[in-house]
Order: C-alpha cells, then structure tokens, then sequence
C-alpha cells in the first residue's frame, strides 16, 4: 500500500499566532516530531478501530481498512490522525487496556512502517495504552479525562508529545443522564483553568496542550449550543481550541437522523467555531471540512469589503 507523502509543517509560518492572557506567542502546536501552523485550521481525522463509535463502529477495524481509510484522509488533507481503540459514546461499555492496545498497536505500527510525514494521536483516557503507543510512536494524546487517571500527567510530560484535554461531566456510562449546569461556559472554563495549571505544574510545555470543550460529553443539546455561542471565551485561555462536532446528535435536524446525514450541519457547525476562534477541527468528513475551512479562511484573509458598486 502506498501512502501520499505530506508534510504537516508544509505549510510555512508567516507570523506568530497570540493567544490570550494564558498564553504566548507561539509559532504553532507542538505535537511530537511536528511543529504545526496555527495561521490556519487544522483538520484531525477520526479512525476508530472500534466495533460500537456512535458513527462508524465497525468499518475500520481491521489494520488494512484502516491503513486505507487513512491513506484516503492524507489525500483529503488532513493534519493529524486520531486513533481510537474504545468507544465513548453516551452508554458505551468500557473495555480493558489490553484489549485496546490489541485494537490499536498493530495499526500504529503499520502506520509508523510507511514513515508517514504526518502526526498520529491517539485517543484514550489510560495510561497503560498512552505510554504504550507513545513507545509505538505517536505524536499526541488526546484525553477525554484531561490527564486525571493516575499515572497520565507524568506519561505526557516525560515525552514530547502533544497534548488535548477536554472537558467531560461524570463518565461515558452516565454522562447523557442529566448533567447540570448552573452556566456552561464558566463551569468549562474553570475547569481547563485548573488542569492547565496542573499540566504547567507537571512540566507540560504550554506550546504542547490544545483545549476541547468537550461537545456531547455530559452535556444536553441546550449546553452545547450556549458553549459553541460563546466558545471565544474558551479562546482567551490562551490555548488552540480544538473542537469534536462531526456528527453528534444535537445538530441532527429530527430525533432519529442518523449521524452519516449530518454532514452538511457538521461542517456549518465547524465553520461557525472558527469564525469563534478555534484552531483544530476533530472530523469523520475530512474532505469535505478541509474544503470549507479553505475556503472559509481565504474569504477572511482577502478582507473583502462590504460595500457592494
């Protein structure tokens, strides 16, 4: 099988991008190997080698399913590769660290033989599993738990990798329950306030963590629409906001729509968080996501005016 070569610092730097009150300037995202450009968004790719993601369970669980549906994402232009070994939709099952490993590594090695130009990440929440695909060569860890599991903070920190935390209320299991809020917003905020002084204070490179609301996780449809509408207050922190929209279920038009037909509010959803500031898009539809946020991003850099002759 034959990858396409792309670099993801191809792309050169022309300006520093300034963050908030939190932050400073930075040339980019720091992900492992990879030094990536904030001067415009970046596009993950989901791969989830699972039998149960809310989505596509089931479609890329073996390693060559999955080599060519991340060959077809490098050629859709995508920037980073998230692995996934475990389902964490609302009720999912828990499952073993081994079991996961045995889902994921075979895939990540694969990958790593080909010498693809590109970052891998790798979505888990346990430490056995994050130091065991740093190890296979990974290049991010991307945390529904913001490093809280015993064992996570010292993993990240001990290697170069990047870093996303996210914001979630109680567990997959419960999540969807009924979570509470008095106001989103702060109680979010808040929250990554804390874990990222206790990521700085565990020696994490400020240039090294990205920040996720945390959309679906723990949070009713009315949430996630007030947390989208003010996500530039996330922005402030001083830290690339990535974003996890595609295809969840509070963008689905009518109750029962299934997730492969949100497509066309998926991306609407992403164009609207970057118009608020975020940098990193988290998406099934790469493509597609890739496509509008260009052509988003060269609307904006040409400053067209508004009066029309």
């Amino acid at each position: 099988m034959v990858f396409p070569t792309v670099s993801a610092s191809a792309h050169p730097i022309s300006e520093s991008f300034a963050f908030g009150p939190l932050g400073s300037k930075t040339a980019g995202f720091q992900c492992g190997r990879f030094r990536l450009p904030l001067h415009r968004p970046l596009v993950m790719g989901i791969l989830n080698i699972t039998p149960d993601s809310f989505s596509d369970g089931g479609t890329h669980l073996s390693v060559h399913a999955a080599c060519k549906r991340v060959e077809q994402m490098i050629e859709e232009g995508v920037d980073i590769i998230d692995i996934g070994g475990e389902s964490t939709r609302p009720g999912a099952t828990p499952i073993s660290a081994e079991e996961e490993l045995a889902r994921v590594l075979p895939v990540i090695e694969t990958l790593q033989g080909h010498d693809l130009d590109i970052p891998l990440s790798i979505d888990t929440y346990k430490p056995q599993v994050m130091r065991a695909a740093l190890e296979a060569g990974v290049d991010m860890v991307n945390d529904i738990w913001g490093l809280r599991q015993i064992g996570a903070l010292e993993i990240v920190a001990s290697s170069g990798c990047g870093v996303c935390i996210m914001h979630m209320q109680g567990n997959p299991q419960t999540m969807q329950l009924e979570p509470i809020y008095q106001d989103p917003v702060r109680e979010i905020r808040g929250f990554l306030e804390d874990r990222l002084f206790a990521l700085e204070a565990a020696g994490i490179e400020r240039s090294r963590i990205c920040i996720d609301p945390g959309f679906g996780f723990g949070k009713k449809e009315q949430h996630n629409e007030m947390v989208l509408a003010h996500l530039q207050d996330l922005v402030t922190l001083g830290f690339p906001v990535l974003v996890g929209l595609s295809r969840k279920s509070f963008l689905g038009v009518t109750k029962n729509q299934d997730p492969s037909e949100r497509l066309a509010a998926s991306v609407t959803a992403a164009l609207y968080a970057l118009q608020k500031g975020a940098r990193i898009f988290r998406v099934h539809d790469v493509g597609a996501t890739v496509q509008a946020l260009k052509v988003a991003s060269k609307i904006e850099a040409a400053h067209i005016p508004h009066v029309l002759k």
